[in-house]
């Protein structure tokens, strides 16, 4: 029978020869992961069900990202539950303050591979299918199932294949690829199916680029986000894995297949609007918009693409004197990469505040929030009211380039002038 990637995975991880949208599968998971936001309600849960120990430490990840270091109280208290219960479950695979954003750990530390189900208690556990995994983002109290048991039931999705064609003009980068088909689509327009990103222009992105695709994969309503593996894909793996993987391929006639077409030939700088993600509009239609602070950073555009991009841009020019710009490396990797280019003497001496690896104000829970009346401009996911700080401020999403131009400007500013 032919069979979308996700439908193949999901036979495989049911010990199944084909699986079908639509039916109910139970899974092996591969991988299962957890951050300092989400771990303790999922640590709290299994020791509920009243099993002593996980099913697997070593197919389990803690990290801590999201309140690091820890910034309260409360913070502290998970953060020392969390390290007492890896060491109680010997979980081998545990990355403490130091490591940065889970999203970018888990490809960079080799836990991700091709044909692999990947559950995370975080929703853009996504991004992970740039690497041709099956990956996606649960509950807590359904973590703790995992962690008692290795399996969890699915609901086998569709698939909606995006075959994305087209040269990218300069300046213009998969954020906005991606944010234009979120537009295009809505928030709801892929809800629980598989979003397979394809054609030349995925083909050729790197596979920094289709994180960023399988990242906001969840902005659309999907259940994962997908990209066929190539050789991009293998040459990533090389010196990051040893595990062994299966790369498996959507069959063009699978039945439960949608495909569109995206033409991004003529596209131009994309910016989601506030407070919804899928409120997109080309950036001459908000260029100037006045802006209070950027942030250059998340599991979404922190990488070191995203740093040379905006350090090319920033260099030898300061950053507004009416905006604070926020640079926060996706992981310790990326930090140490951009230190040795010199991309963080580039971002201090123009003025911006380079951070530890984190999620920064993303989450709207610690470092960088913005204050009432306030204008963020930010490289993150998720512009949701509230999501970075006060009610009353407003989010605008954008990529590096946008991000790095509009620092020096003081307002929304296209790079390409």
């Amino acid at each position: 029978m032919p069979m979308t990637i996700a439908e193949k995975i999901m036979a495989r991880a049911s010990q199944k020869k084909e699986s079908k949208a639509g039916e109910i599968v139970m899974a092996d998971i591969d991988v299962a992961m957890t951050h300092d936001l989400t771990g303790p309600l999922s640590v709290e849960s299994f020791k509920k069900i009243g099993i002593e120990n996980v099913w697997d430490p070593e197919k389990i990840v803690v990290l801590f990202d999201h309140q690091v270091p820890a910034d309260s109280l409360d913070a502290a208290e998970n953060h020392i539950m969390l390290r007492e219960f890896v060491e109680q479950q010997k979980i081998t695979n545990f990355y403490d303050v130091k490591e940065g954003v889970c999203h970018q750990i888990l490809p960079e530390k080799g836990h991700i591979v091709p044909g692999e189900v990947v559950v995370g208690t975080d929703s853009h556990t996504c991004t992970h299918g740039a690497l041709g995994a099956f990956s996606t983002g649960i509950g807590s109290t359904d973590m703790a199932m995992v962690f008692a048991t290795g399996q969890l039931w699915f609901k086998v999705p569709e698939t909606l294949k995006f075959e994305i064609e087209g040269a990218l003009k300069n300046y213009v980068y998969a954020k906005d690829v991606v944010l234009h088909i979120i537009g295009k689509i809505g928030a709801d327009g892929a809800t629980y199916k598989a979003c397979e990103f394809a054609g030349e222009t995925t083909k050729e992105m790197s596979v920094s680029e289709r994180m960023v695709l399988c990242n906001m994969a969840i902005e659309m309503g999907g259940k994962t986000g997908l990209v066929e593996p190539d050789e991009k894909t293998v040459n990533y793996l090389k010196n990051r894995t040893n595990k062994k993987y299966e790369i498996f391929k959507t069959d063009p006639d699978s039945e439960s297949l949608e495909t569109m077409y995206i033409d991004v030939s003529a596209l131009e700088p994309q910016i989601a609007c506030p407070h919804h993600v899928d409120n997109v509009k080309p950036i001459s239609d908000v260029e100037g918009t006045h802006i209070d602070q950027v942030f250059l950073g998340s599991c979404t555009n922190g990488r070191l693409e995203d740093m040379r991009t905006a350090a090319e841009i920033i260099k030898g020019y300061q950053i507004s004197n009416k905006v604070r710009m926020l640079v926060i490396p996706a992981s310790r990797e990326v930090y140490l990469q951009a230190m040795d280019e010199g991309l963080l003497r580039i971002f201090a001496e123009s003025g911006a505040l380079v951070c530890n690896p984190c999620c920064g104000p993303c989450l709207g829970g610690h470092i960088g929030l913005v204050g009432p009346g306030e204008v963020s401009l930010s490289t993150s996911n998720r512009n949701f009211q509230g999501r970075q700080g006060s009610p009353d401020a407003e989010v605008y999403l954008s990529s590096a380039a946008v991000a790095a131009a509009s620092a020096l400007k003081g307002s929304i500013t296209d790079p390409r002038k």
